[in-house]
Formats: C-alpha cells, sequence, structure tokens
C-alpha cells in the first residue's frame, strides 16, 4: 500500500503560496508510516517549527491498473475519505531553496492523517463533492471538488502512466486554499458534506 498525493491542484491554494498553476499533475509520495488512524493524535515533531495542514479529499484505490485511459478511471476507486497532509514548512523551504526534493517535509511519521471512508454513491453530488476543515471550532478551509484543476479521473490516469496503482493504495487529490500552522493543543475536525470524517488533535 502506498500513498500518492497530489500537489497544487486548487488554484487559490497555488496562488496563497505563490506558485505557478501546473499544466499536468504534481505527484510525490508517503510512506505508508506516515498514517495515523481512528481519530489518533499528531505529535508534533521536534525537527519542525512551523507545521503547517493540508486537508484533502482522499480516493482508496479499489483494483489494480497502469496506463488507465480517463474514460475508464472512474472503475478504479469507489469509495472516499478526507486526510490531511501534514507539511513541515520550514523544512520544505529549506529544501527548495537547495533546488532539492523536500521528502522530508512531506513524507516524515504521522504526517498523514486519514478517516474511514464512505461510498461515493451516498454523497449528495459526487461531481463536486463539499468538503471542509475546522481548527479549534473555527472554519479554516472550504473545497469542492468540482474546482479542482485536474479532476479524479485525470488524476489516476496520469499516475498510472508511471506508477501502478493497487487495490488499497490512497491518493491525496490536492487541498484548497486556507492552509495554516497547527501548535499543540490545537484539534483539527474535517468533513465531508455535513459528515464529521476526522479529528486530529495536536499534542
Amino acid at each position: 500500500m502506498k500513498i500518492i498525493c497530489i500537489g497544487r491542484n486548487y488554484v487559490e491554494h497555488a496562488r496563497e503560496l505563490n506558485n505557478p498553476l501546473p499544466q499536468e499533475p504534481v505527484i510525490f509520495l508517503k510512506p505508508d508510516t506516515a498514517i495515523i488512524t481512528r481519530n489518533r493524535p499528531f505529535f508534533y515533531p521536534e525537527f519542525s517549527e512551523d507545521i503547517h495542514y493540508e486537508a484533502e479529499l482522499v480516493l482508496k484505490i479499489a483494483k489494480n491498473g497502469r496506463h488507465i485511459q480517463p474514460k475508464f478511471a472512474r472503475s478504479y476507486y469507489q469509495q472516499i475519505g478526507i486526510g490531511i497532509d501534514f507539511t513541515a514548512r520550514d523544512l520544505q523551504q529549506r529544501q527548495k531553496e537547495k533546488g532539492l526534493p523536500w521528502e522530508i517535509a512531506k513524507a516524515f511519521d504521522g504526517s498523514a492523517p486519514v478517516s474511514s471512508f464512505v461510498e461515493l454513491e451516498i454523497l449528495q453530488d459526487s461531481s463536486n463533492i463539499h468538503f471542509h476543515l475546522l481548527k479549534n471550532g473555527e472554519k479554516v478551509q472550504d473545497g469542492y471538488s468540482g474546482l479542482m484543476i485536474f479532476n479524479f479521473d485525470t488524476i489516476i490516469s496520469y499516475i498510472s502512466k508511471f506508477i501502478t496503482i493497487k487495490m488499497g493504495d490512497l491518493i491525496f487529490t490536492g487541498t484548497p486554499a486556507g492552509v495554516g500552522p497547527v501548535k499543540i493543543g490545537d484539534r483539527l475536525e474535517a468533513f465531508i458534506e455535513d459528515r464529521r470524517m476526522l479529528k486530529c488533535d495536536i499534542k
């Protein structure tokens, strides 16, 4: 099982970080040791002083595939959840300044809390899924999947050109605007539509 993440997939988020809009999906990976499940807490790592939250819809892959055409991509996922892509922004900036990969800022242990999953068919509008994130009870991110630069099917087709996707793989599909820092004592709550899917306390 692997975690494949898409960066800069919402226009306003790319702009808030002063990043250019991508012409094709931006891909990076997280190891399975990044996953936090069952609403367990996130422990602030000692190697960073600037951890940011990024709430994202997460697809669970239902079968193996490679070189998938977009028109067939929908058959590769039936369930969706929500996750948080924690980012050590200070480490990321240092790596960028050196022109080096920034996996240490994205792929560290515990950097991917993930909710349980629900069937797409039970959602009100699976083509434009509403999700949001609360920080200490205040809404900080609010997104719709219909605003993604690259939709689910395009993402799966593109990834499968380079990486075989397998049953159980998770795809983080990008975050909307509103990312920001967390500190010890904060609580994050992530919702799909009106369902609270994920709670994560920062310790």
